[in-house]
Parts: C-alpha cells; structure tokens; sequence
C-alpha cells in the first residue's frame, strides 16, 4: 500500500462554517475514501486558520482575546465534520505548538540563507483581505475593487521573501508537469498571471500594529504574515511523520489559488527545500441565482439546516453529483429536492424496498442462488460491466459527478428490467421454467442493487452499509475493487423485512 497524504484549505476563524466550507470536506472525504477503499495508505488534514488582523479586531469588538475567539469557531468548525461523515485522520490550528515550531524553523532556515530580508514597504493594504495591493489591482476608475474592503496607505518596515528570485523556476516546473494544478485551465490561468515580474513577498507584520501572530524566530518585534503562516499547516501537521510528505493532492477554491497556493506555496516549499505536492485540486464556488453564496452577501446556506432535515448522505451525494469539479454550480433547496426525490427517494430507496419485498414474498426472504438466467439478465451484466469500466477511471480523475451519473443510470435500468421481467406474474405461475426465471430474477436484483451500494460507498458510506446489512452481509472481507465484480455473494443471505432508506420530502 502506497502513503496517499491529502489536504483541505484550513478555514478561516473568522466567521461561521458555511455551504463552501461543506462542500470542500466533502470532495476531499469522498477522495480520501475512494483512495482508501482501491488500497491506499490514506492520511487525511483539515484544520482551522487562526492568525491575523481580521481575527484580532473582531475579538476586539467582542471584548475578548483572540484565542478565545479561535477557540470558539474552530470548535463549529470540528463539530461540522462528524456531521458531514468527514473521516480526516487529524484537525490542525495554526495555533498549537506544534505548528508554531514549524513555521519559526522554516522562517529561520530562510532567514539564515538570505531568502527573506529587511526592507521598507510603502503601498497600500487590504484589512480583509490581509494583503499589500498594487495599482494593478484598482478598478479602472482608480478606486479599489469591493473585495477589498477599507485600503489604507502604509509606510513601514518590514521583513520581505524573495519570491522574484524563483518566479522562472515556478514557470518551469508549470510547464514541466502540466497536470500540476487540476483543472489544467487554472494551470493556464497561473502562467497568466506569471508573465508579469512577481514582487518580493512581504511577510511580517509589525507587533505594534498587529500582535495576534507568530513572532518571527529572528526579530520578535515583528509577527508573520498569516498566509506564511497558514501555508505551512500542511508539512507542519506531518512534519514528524516520516514517510507522508509530499501531500498527494491539496483541496482548495479558486480564490485561494492565485497567488497563495499556486505561487507563494511552492516557492516557500522549493526555497525551503521540501518536495512539492503532487498536485493542486481546485473546485468552483456554489452560486445562488448566479451569485456566489457567502456570509458577507448573506446568501450562505448553514449546510447543517439540509443535514439535519435529510440526512448527511443525501447531502454528500447532492454535493458531488451537482457540481463538476472545477466549475461553479447554482444551489437551491428546490435543484436538492429534485436529486434527494428522484435519484435517491424514487430510484435507489425503491430499488432496495422491491429487492426487500419480493425476495420476502418469492423466496422466505432467502437470496436464491443464481441460475444463469436469459438473454434478458445477460444484459444487465453487460449493463454492469459497462458502468463499473467506466466508473472507476472517473473517479481516479475526479469526475465524481459523472461516474455517479453513471451508476444511477444502471439503477434505473434495474427498475426497468423488473418491470420488463415482471416477478410478480412470475410468482403466480406453476411452471417450473417460470419459477427458475423468477430465482435469477431475484437474484439478479439483489446482486445489481449490492454493487450499487458498493460503488457509492466513497459518496454515501451510510446508505451503502445499510444497504449492505439490509441484504444480510456482513463485513467487507476482501478488497472494494473485488466487490465490485459481479457475482453471487448475496446467495442464500436472509435480507431484511423492509428498510425505508430516504423518506419522500415535504415541499414547503
């Protein structure tokens, strides 16, 4: 089995977790399970991002200390991924020991080789944004771009990285692995953004101005720069785990990915001396009406109200079929009630309650063994096979929409083929042909409907057990990949008398 490390963006104590920040966990829960389940020795990190001015002064206009605050809003943060069926292996602040250490050791090696030096800035800086801007990013009418918030004008010194010293060497590593950043037009979108001459990153902060930070190891008047901070979560939380570094793949947005994650980030690693991740994964935002969904425009959905009310299955599954990694996609209560009624009320949870039914009223409730059937069961192996060959590379390329797209494609299918074969008639009937189509019509249900629940088991690993021990199996005994061939495990298994696996909404 080979380390397979994957990373989140840690988030930002700096409000309340939202659909985003859900959805995010989600894309890299069912990554991290499906690397699991096909062998890999998966170590999964998430965490919380507590540093910075935004979080001193909203602490200040509460009257309490900032810890207190980080403390609070990273336990929402905590609380959310158990919700969510989230299995990270560990939770990272960036305000534990163990990454401080970090981050001063780096700070110090860098410091030590002349990669950061003292210098004067004089420019203007973003409060919410918590970075120095340029003219290059007014408006064309001079003023500054919403995003912003208040700009002031500052003059002051302060401790600087030579990132222009390393722009040519990021343009070529770019070019020389092309699949470095997922999707590969946000690669394109980097080199973009690369052909102007980079500026040598300011990263401290004076501690008169900003005390809620980490000192730097070489001058304790000053604080680091909380994307330097941030940034270096991701080695630090494994720093003492031989084996995990490089990270396989980090999990961001695309407004995080251009500069800190695409520039800053490897450069820091490559003047540090640390191997690159393998790769960058960058998923869309999810709109509502065209607009992004965010605190600040208050059109952000708590993702625990549609939790609580459907289940953290149905949510992870509408999650990952709606959206196209890399894209934006709109949300509304109304696009999630058409997924959760048709996809999984209408044709999974019907699927797994006639599997139930009629193998109780044909069979005692035993699976039968499974004659060979006819030309009509033929096809719903072939309608198999051609669901599982294409599944699996979908999901090696993170095209989990359309690989679940595919499976449900074959559950309507096996709706369709009961109706085609008709059980019930066949019940009826005395001749013993008939009652040996109705065994591999039975048994071909059942054993469609497992390696259902078993290839959605990265997305909805709840539904996909308790479809399981609705079907009287125990234990997965051997490999995922080996389960998910066809064949006749469900033989003489007892199944359950009914299961209602998701309740038809309420429209309100």
């Amino acid at each position: 089995m080979k380390p397979f490390y994957i990373t989140t963006a840690i988030d930002y104590v700096n409000g309340s977790p939202h659909i985003g920040h859900a959805y995010e966990k989600v894309l890299a829960d069912v990554i991290a399970r499906f690397r699991r389940l096909m062998g890999d020795t998966v170590f999964f990190l998430t965490g919380t991002d507590e540093h910075g001015q935004k979080v001193q002064q909203s602490a200040r206009k509460r009257g309490i200390e900032p810890q207190l605050l980080a403390d609070e809003v990273s336990a929402e943060f905590r609380a959310l991924l158990p919700r969510l069926g989230i299995s990270n292996d560990d939770f990272i602040r960036t305000t534990e020991p163990r990454h401080k250490k970090v981050v001063r050791a780096i700070l110090q090696q860098l410091h030590d080789q002349g990669d950061i030096y003292l210098g004067e800035y004089r420019g203007f800086y973003s409060t919410r944004q918590e970075q120095f801007l340029q003219d290059k990013d007014r408006n064309p009418d001079g003023s500054w771009p919403e995003i912003f918030g208040e700009v002031t004008e500052i003059v002051e010194p302060n401790y600087f990285f030579r990132l222009r010293a390393h722009q040519a060497w990021l343009v070529e590593h770019l070019a020389a692995n092309p699949g470095f950043i997922f999707p590969h037009y946000r690669q394109k979108q980097v080199l973009e953004f690369l052909k102007e001459p980079l500026n040598d990153l300011c990263i401290s902060r004076p501690r008169n101005r900003l005390e809620w930070g980490i000192p730097l190891p070489f001058d304790e008047t000053y604080v680091t720069y909380v994307w330097f901070d941030a940034l270096v979560n991701y080695y630090s939380a494994v720093a003492d785990r031989p084996g995990l570094w490089p990270a396989a793949w980090h999990v961001i947005g695309k407004d995080i990915l251009v500069p800190p994650h695409a520039v800053y980030w490897p450069i820091m690693l490559k003047a540090a001396g640390l191997p690159l991740p393998g790769g960058i994964l960058v998923h869309g935002w999810w709109t509502t009406a065209g607009a992004k969904m965010s605190k600040s425009t208050g059109n952000a959905l708590n993702p625990l109200d549609l939790v609580d009310e459907f289940g953290a299955d149905a949510f992870r599954y509408f999650l990952i079929r709606e959206m196209n990694v890399g894209q934006d996609s709109d949300f509304s209560r109304e696009a999630f009630l058409v997924r959760y009624d048709g996809d999984l009320a209408n044709d999974l949870g019907n699927l797994l309650n006639r599997v139930l039914n009629m193998t109780q009223r044909f069979a005692g409730g035993v699976v039968p063994a499974a004659p060979a059937g006819g030309d009509i069961e033929a096809e719903v192996r072939a309608g198999w096979e051609a669901a599982r060959a294409a599944f699996l590379p979908l999901c090696e390329g993170f095209q989990f929409h359309t690989a679940l797209e595919r499976i449900f494609t074959f559950v309507k299918s096996i709706n369709a083929y009961i109706e085609r074969r008709a059980p019930w008639k066949l019940g009826k009937s005395a001749d013993p042909a008939d009652q040996e189509t109705l065994r591999a019509a039975l048994a071909t249900m059942a054993e469609a409907l497992r390696l259902c629940a078993t290839a959605l088991e990265p997305v909805m690993p709840s539904t996909a057990t308790r479809i399981r021990e609705a079907l009287g199996l125990g234990a997965r005994s051997g490999p995922w990949i080996d389960e998910l061939a066809w064949g006749g495990r469900l033989a003489g298994s007892t199944v359950s008398a009914s299961l209602v696996l998701f309740p038809r909404s309420v429209r309100k």
